[in-house]
């Protein structure tokens, strides 16, 4: 029994040393060496053919098509009474585009006032003074109901106009007081978000009066 089991073993043995010189291949069917170099190599075909490219190489002349170029395009500003008709313009002249109105609240403008001077001397004299004082002072030129005149300072509540007033009186400032420069006021911009080059071909031929200008390339990102 032991015989028969050391011979089987030897038998074995010389049965895989053949196979895995190569010598058993076309008899067993399975290769010893497996699918790897060299004869793998040896089994190309024409390999003088095969070339490596850079990236930029590869992908060039496969019809890979560039991304969209998107933009953002508004129109406005419009004031409350004209924004609705403007957007309603735009829907029907563009249907299927998302025209979204943006609104900007702007707070009324409140400052310290001096004025109205009767003529530019008087508004000289007055600023000289101020000067003596070593006060900030503003010359008010565009406001045709307060120029000519001097502003002591702008702000944003009244509140905040009527303290800065109570501590210029307190330096002997007697003829100042608050008034409003200009009153709250919201403005409205119309945006399409994201434009192709088609839609911002198309947005910018649009020719509505209540559009104004028309669309045009935001002017912040």
């Amino acid at each position: 029994m032991l015989r028969t089991l050391v011979a089987a073993l030897l038998v074995a043995n010389l049965a895989f040393f053949a196979w895995s010189q190569g010598w058993l291949d076309d008899i067993v069917g399975v290769r010893s060496i497996g699918d790897r170099e060299p004869e793998r190599m040896a089994r190309q075909m024409r390999p003088e053919l095969v070339r490596i490219l850079p990236v930029g190489d590869a992908t060039a002349g496969i019809g890979v098509p560039e991304p969209a170029a998107l933009t953002c395009l508004e129109a406005g500003p419009f004031n409350d009474a004209d924004a609705a008709t403007a957007q309603a313009g735009a829907q029907t002249a563009l249907p299927g585009v998302g025209v979204t109105d943006v609104k900007t609240d702007k707070p009324a403008v409140w400052i310290v006032y001096m004025g109205r001077y009767a003529n530019h001397e008087a508004l000289t004299k007055k600023a000289d003074e101020l000067k003596r004082r070593k006060l900030d002072y503003e010359e008010l030129r565009d406001n045709a109901a307060l120029a000519p005149g001097l502003s002591l300072g702008r702000f944003d509540a009244q509140a905040a106009a009527t303290a800065a007033l109570d501590q210029f009186t307190q330096q002997g400032i007697r003829t100042a007081r608050v008034v409003e420069f200009s009153p709250a006021s919201s403005s409205h911009m119309l945006h399409i978000d994201t434009a192709d080059a088609s839609l911002a071909a198309r947005a910018g031929a649009l020719r509505l009066a209540a559009l104004g200008k028309g669309f045009a390339a935001c002017t912040k990102p």
